[in-house]
């Protein structure tokens, strides 16, 4: 359920930062780089989210 959890954040989250990145290309405004930030971490709970394994023993 966690999981489920970290997955649905990590798309809210890209999904926001997306549209601050779209939004910034238009109009400057500040903290714009923070959307790449949230990007970079949308993406990584995303991944972790999933449940995907590169490989290795499972737990």
């Amino acid at each position: 359920m966690a999981a489920n959890r970290t997955f649905l954040l990590g798309g809210g989250l890209t999904a926001l930062s997306l549209l601050g990145y779209a939004v910034g290309v238009v109009v400057a405004y500040p903290g714009r780089a923070f959307s790449l930030t949230g990007l970079m971490v949308g993406l990584t709970l995303l991944a972790i989210g999933s449940g995907g394994s590169a490989g290795g023993a499972e737990s």
